[in-house]
């Protein structure tokens, strides 16, 4: 499992990803690639069987492994890659990212995972040591160190990768579906995303080369307390950013896919009923006819996971 982040504003060197992304979610596979330099990202969007992918940190993901991979060849296929490398991208609620303080932390890669799998060791419900785990140094200086790391468990993450190398792909970099859309906002100011799927809502903060919240809450079936739960996320947010930044946000950046029953900044900023609140598409649907394979699938993520690429 590769590095999380990696464009410049957050603190990590560009060009370490493939430039081609794959999306896996219970509703679909979407994929995106640059087919150039200077050229717009081209994407295609396949659904998948009811039951086909059930993201979980406990139990087997893929119910039907065949029909997934299937998708990826599928997708990619469209999207012509360059490389037979792709970044994965995950499901939230697979990977658990936590953002940890230390006094120091070694330099070396080979010395630092020990210590991360030390601390997380009692913070996950899994096996830590067979575990996928990326980390990224966000600031350092002589007496403290900010630590961003993403740790999902071992047998999960093998599954998904087999998947892509059924399909006769590669896995690269692997991120969470909220990181890697984090990575399509291009701004130095602070910002305030949501991320809604239909099995969880993550709120993030960036500000400049600092992410300040990353949170993903599990949400219930029932639609009436799951609207209570999504409302109280985004005013726990909303009320984070204000206490660490001194003002209100003013500005949601949502991204959402069809599993969420909420197609558009709109419809989401009716959901919320917040008025000191102005919601906004993190990354607009493409102009282009895919626009409608795509259906109501964000691309976010997969634009994110495309920034920086090698």
């Amino acid at each position: 499992m590769s590095s999380i982040l990696h464009k410049a504003k957050i603190g990590s060197k560009p060009g370490g990803r493939p430039p081609a992304a794959v999306e896996l979610a219970p509703e679909g596979v979407l994929a995106a690639a640059l087919p150039g330099q200077g050229q717009p990202p081209v994407y295609a969007f396949q659904p998948l069987p009811a039951g086909a992918l059930v993201p979980s940190i406990d139990e087997p993901n893929l119910h039907a492994a065949e029909a997934v991979a299937a998708a990826i060849r599928s997708t990619l296929g469209q999207v012509s890659p360059r490389t037979r490398a792709v970044t994965l991208v995950l499901p939230d609620t697979v990977i658990r990212v936590f953002m940890l303080d230390f006094d120091s932390l070694p330099g070396k890669a080979s010395e630092a995972y020990p210590v991360l799998r030390f601390r997380l060791r009692k913070m996950v419900p899994f096996d830590v040591e067979h575990a996928g785990l990326s980390y990224q140094v966000l600031a350092e200086d002589k007496t403290e160190c900010k630590v961003l790391a993403a740790i999902l468990p071992g047998p999960i993450l093998a599954e998904y990768e087999a998947a892509v190398r059924t399909a006769g792909y590669e896995p690269g970099a692997v991120l969470s579906s909220s990181l890697a859309a984090l990575e399509a906002i291009d701004s130095m100011e602070a910002v305030l995303e949501a991320n809604l799927s239909g099995l969880a809502l993550t709120t993030s903060i960036i500000n400049g080369q600092d992410l300040l919240l990353y949170r993903t809450l599990d949400l219930p079936s029932d639609p009436a307390l799951r609207l209570q739960e999504v409302q109280r996320g985004i005013a726990v947010a909303c009320a984070y950013f204000e206490d660490k930044l001194g003002a209100w946000p003013g500005r949601l950046h949502f991204s959402g896919n069809h599993g969420a029953g909420i197609d558009s900044a709109e419809e989401f900023a009716r959901y919320v009923g917040d008025p000191e609140l102005t919601v906004v598409d993190l990354t607009p649907a493409p102009d282009t006819g895919l626009a409608t394979a795509l259906r109501s699938a964000s691309i976010a993520g997969v634009t994110g996971a495309l920034a920086g690429t090698r």
